[in-house]
């Protein structure tokens, strides 16, 4: 009886009550599936007292955590990696404590360790680094007695703002484009519209640029491709492209110009 009690403290879990439809063995799968996780932000993930609501529906007022982010400034910038430090299960929400919590920040587990074994030995919580500048909290809103589900099911939950794959900052801003230059990209082309950074994620660098003023117009022509063979002129209008020009240099011939996005 004793180590069962130990154990659900140790968790921070409450026994299920009558009426609650999430079974203990169930309470343990997400306290363990989700305790000390990475995930990578991908909005913008403000330092807050209060845990930030988020809805089960995967929506939250982004006006509420952009105050609480002018109050208590950052506790995470889109790309930076985070860890779950804490799990709390309560009747019809869940809370999630981010890199130690308000009063936490880098490196807020290097300080935790836990032993092993007989030997006496203890060993860091983490041998991983977040790179986020500090900390705050979460809480998932299901306004009903929480029902079965798993830790994969709260991090889908969370997929808007976090995202547990691990991929890149590269990959999860490329997500946030318009699906025609989310496309382009893939495809390694440019198309007109898109600005000089999703340029460079489509083309890379540019061999050489040239500046130009016509008609009243700043124009900056980005050139890819070296003669023999195809050269690519991608021409900005400030910020934006405004015209792609294939040609294959020495062969006098032009080749058609990509379709503009639908």
């Amino acid at each position: 009886m004793r180590a069962w009690i130990a154990a659900v403290l140790t968790l921070g879990l409450a026994a299920p009550a009558a009426a609650d439809k999430l079974t203990f063995e169930e309470r343990v799968e997400l306290v363990r599936g989700l305790m000390a996780e990475f995930a990578t932000v991908k909005q913008f993930l403000p330092r807050s007292k209060k845990a930030l609501p988020f809805e089960s529906t995967g929506t939250y007022d982004k006006k509420v955590w952009e105050e609480r982010g002018q109050e208590h400034g950052p506790a995470a910038r889109v790309g930076d990696l985070v860890q779950i430090s804490k799990v709390e299960l309560g009747d019809d929400k869940i809370e999630l404590e981010i890199n130690g919590g308000f009063k936490g920040g880098r490196k807020w587990y290097d300080r935790i360790q836990v032993g092993m074994g007989t030997s006496g030995r203890t060993y860091p919580v983490s041998t991983q680094n977040s790179n986020a500048p500090g900390g705050t909290s979460i809480v998932i809103l299901f306004h009903k007695p929480l029902e079965a589900m798993k830790a994969a099911d709260v991090k889908k939950i969370l997929a808007p703002v976090l995202d547990f794959e691990r991929r890149s900052a590269t990959e999860l801003y490329t997500e946030t484009l318009p699906e025609p230059i989310q496309k382009a990209i893939k495809e390694k082309r440019a198309v007109e519209g898109m600005d000089r950074e999703q340029v460079l994620l489509a083309l890379g660098r540019p061999v050489r640029k040239t500046r130009e003023v016509k008609d009243d117009m700043e124009l900056e022509d980005w050139i890819y491709g070296q003669a023999p063979g195809k050269i690519t002129f991608v021409t900005f209008n400030g910020s934006k492209v405004i015209r792609i020009k294939e040609a294959y240099a020495g062969l006098g011939a032009e080749a058609a110009a990509p379709l503009p996005p639908r």
